[in-house]
């Protein structure tokens, strides 16, 4: 029990009493008799105040939370009392995790539930413990204030962005994956399977008219296929030390497996086989190319733990080994990051290599601090010399970049916040003009 500042206020009333009583002594009688009073009051709001065993607390979220994602967490408080209590209470999630709010507070009705909200957001995949709810609640008369904690410990998980798949799935049902800059799961192309007749239009190869439906109609129509399902789509993820460093509050790596991700579930969608290939300065986990959520859900469950290692990424043993295993043509993304043209020549090399059978793509994040530096102004030789640094470093991306396009490599280079985008969207390009 904690008290109030309305009783402290009250007892502070007596006071005036007790010091009048040193000219005035019957004044101690009445400030005796006040101080009953007091006394009794709380002793009334103790006892007509709701037991805390009236009050129920339950925390309901998602056992996955997302990484880098909003997650809900819902506090469900239950009053069986015949009255309503003002509360303020308090979730002992885990202390890593930003939370939009600290601390909750309202009015619970009587014999009713009352839905207490806040989101959190994982910065680091791994193994978290939320602990009890601490609750206040304020007696009836006010003077007190009853603090509860009620049991809730629970063991949770943090995953990579799984959120971010469900909210494709809403955006694809509504249509709306345009105005998020993603392309609609359905793409037609010139894949060999049909999808449908139209109209020919001036747009449309000579060679994909349907003669038998022209002349039954009388104008021409087109046929338009579908891009071809079951084919190969491999994530190759480098988990080197430069995949290490944050970009805001999330790892490189940390963006690049929520791309992998979502990837593979478009992929999936669309009825093609994926796999997943990690790797250090040895090949870690390995996941044939298959289809179907079962596959997927193996992937979330490979890459719920993979951590990016203080070595030199070897890029050479992970191409090799690959090469060994998938023999059918695929779509071969590595997810990396090379520091210097000379670094990424044996990568250039092997990528090259592997283009003969395969299609490969290289995915790599920009430098936010790179691109921030290039257009700040100059006014000493420190800012200078920081731009100069910059555009160097740009220039030697750029040399990278140009030199895998000639090596018949599909280069990516865009900042952590456009790499989903980018990604679905080179993949979903890819498979419409047939080049899987």
């Amino acid at each position: 029990m904690l008290p109030t500042p309305r009783l402290l206020i009250l007892l502070l009333l007596a006071v005036p009493l007790i010091a009048g009583a040193a000219l005035l002594p019957p004044l101690i009688w009445l400030a005796g008799f006040y101080l009953l009073l007091v006394v009794g009051m709380v002793i009334s709001d103790l006892l007509m105040t709701p037991k805390p065993s009236m009050i129920t607390v339950e925390r309901i979220n998602d056992q996955k939370l997302s990484l880098g994602a909003e997650n809900l967490v819902t506090l469900l408080i239950s009053n069986t009392s015949r009255h309503a209590l003002s509360f303020r209470l308090r979730d002992e999630y885990p202390e890593s995790f930003p939370s939009d709010a600290q601390f909750l507070s309202g009015v619970l009705p009587a014999l009713d539930l009352y839905e207490a909200r806040y989101h959190v957001r994982p910065l680091k995949r791994g193994d978290y413990q939320f602990g009890d709810v601490v609750l206040r609640y304020r007696s009836l008369f006010g003077t007190l204030q009853r603090q509860v904690r009620y049991a809730a410990s629970a063991a949770v998980q943090v995953y990579p962005n799984v959120l971010e798949i469900r909210k494709y799935d809403l955006l694809a049902r509504k249509g709306l994956l345009y105005e998020q800059g993603l392309r609609p799961a359905r793409v037609y192309g010139q894949g060999g399977q049909f999808a449908r007749l139209r109209e020919y239009t001036p747009d449309d190869e000579f060679r994909h008219i349907n003669w038998k439906a022209t002349a039954r109609r009388g104008r021409p129509i087109a046929a338009e296929f579908e891009t071809e399902r079951s084919q190969h789509v491999i994530c190759l993820i480098d988990t080197g030390r430069l995949m290490a460093p944050t970009i805001g509050e999330i790892a490189k790596l940390d963006y690049v497996i929520n791309t992998a991700l979502l990837l593979s579930y478009v992929a999936t969608l669309k009825g093609d086989q994926v796999g997943l290939l990690t790797f250090a300065d040895q090949v870690g986990t390995f996941l044939a190319p298959d289809r179907g959520r079962t596959q997927f859900q193996r992937m979330i469950e490979g890459l719920y733990n993979v951590q990016a290692e203080a070595v030199e990424a070897d890029h050479s043993s992970a191409l090799a080994y690959l090469e060994r295993k998938i023999r059918r043509r695929s779509l071969v993304i590595l997810f990396t990051d090379l520091a210097t043209p000379e670094a990424a020549r044996p990568l250039i090399a092997h990528m090259a290599r592997l283009g003969k059978r395969h299609l490969p793509m290289c995915v790599m994040i920009s430098d936010p601090n790179v691109h921030a530096a290039l257009g700040m102004p100059t006014p000493d030789t420190q800012a200078a010399y920081t731009r100069a640094v910059a555009e160097n470093l740009r220039d030697e991306r750029q040399t990278i970049l140009d030199t895998l396009t000639r090596s018949g490599v599909i280069p990516v280079d865009v900042p952590a916040d456009k790499l989903t985008i980018s990604v679905v969207n080179t993949y979903l390009r890819l498979k419409a003009q047939g080049r899987l």
